[in-house]
């Protein structure tokens, strides 16, 4: 299979500051490949040398067989960007939005309009087409930017933290439309915070932080790294949890994170699920809930970075 996205030694500096700092990736043709990583990690910064926006300070990246320097042209005629914030004119309506990209593209004026109200029909922005953007909501505007990312019909497409600010009704709507475009053969790069998002959509993901890659890997193969399950208690009556506290570290034998009537400890076996429920029912301390989890995008971003998981999705510094 053929590399659609190709990175060897990227780097990319600004005055002082070195953004990324030696990047090396492969993405084959028709998948989708997750850039997960905390802000300032660099993420932006390689999508936008991907997508002609920067030049590159050092090494090589190839878009589609071409050049991001040297032929930088060729590599506009095959991408589509979708930014971290909507690009859309809020003054024009949808489908004036999608035509006038169309018309900047080179498409005659009747195939920009059929390709607008083709897009507006696939997002299901129909209704919408002939009101202004700026009447829409933010997943309705976050469609329309996608939308207007594909009226060139893209072979590779990047999305820059594609679900920022979106509801997860509008989030997992975006993502079936992301599994749709690979299904159709596109190539997709997703930069993202969320491993979440990563697991739902990427074949592989590669995580960096300061400009260096330090991991890569499937989903499943980086929670792995992160360690065994966890078993989660939370006790009903707060003023249970020091004892309740006391009670799981004794039949775990291991050491037991609280945060209020909320504890976690490690659970490499299964079956300290009903031993520590046992104990618990016999010291008197009623139980609100207890389960099984995996590795989560916190667990997983200290494992890594060492430090944990932002709390939003905000953007990240140009440099």
């Amino acid at each position: 299979m053929d590399n659609a996205i190709k990175l060897e030694g990227l780097v990319r500096d600004f005055g002082g500051t070195r953004a990324v700092d030696g990047v090396s990736l492969q993405v084959p043709s028709g998948q989708v490949l997750g850039l997960l990583g905390p802000n300032g990690a660099g993420k932006t910064t390689v999508v936008r040398m991907l997508a002609t926006l920067l030049v590159p300070t050092a090494g090589t990246a190839r878009v589609g067989g071409f050049d991001v320097a040297r032929e930088a042209a060729r590599v506009r005629e095959i991408i589509g960007l979708t930014g971290q914030y909507a690009s859309v004119d809020e003054k024009l309506t949808g489908r004036e939005n999608l035509i006038l990209i169309g018309r900047l593209l080179g498409l005659k004026r009747r195939d920009a309009r059929a390709r607008a109200d083709a897009l507006l029909e696939d997002f299901d922005l129909r209704d919408a087409g002939q009101r202004p953007a700026q009447t829409y909501s933010g997943g309705m505007r976050r469609r329309l930017d996608l939308a207007a990312s594909l009226v060139g019909r893209p072979r590779i497409l990047f999305l820059d933290e594609p679900s920022t600010g979106l509801d997860p009704r509008a989030r997992r709507d975006l993502w079936e439309r992301v599994r749709q475009l690979q299904a159709e053969g596109t190539t997709v790069l997703l930069t993202t915070q969320y491993l979440e998002e990563a697991d739902a959509l990427a074949d592989s993901i590669v995580v960096l932080d300061q400009g260096r890659v330090i991991a890569a890997g499937t989903a499943a193969e980086l929670k792995a790294r992160v360690g065994a399950r966890s078993l989660h208690v939370t006790v009903i009556d707060p003023a249970a949890a020091a004892r309740a506290l006391e009670v799981v570290s004794r039949v775990s034998g291991q050491t037991v994170q609280a945060d209020g009537e909320h504890l976690s400890v490690p659970a490499p076996d299964p079956a300290l699920v009903p031993a520590v429920l046992r104990a618990l029912d016999a010291a008197g301390i009623d139980v609100a809930e207890m389960g099984l989890r995996g590795a989560s995008l916190d667990d997983v971003f200290l494992s890594l970075t060492g430090h944990g998981a932002p709390a939003g999705n905000a953007a990240e510094d140009a440099a």
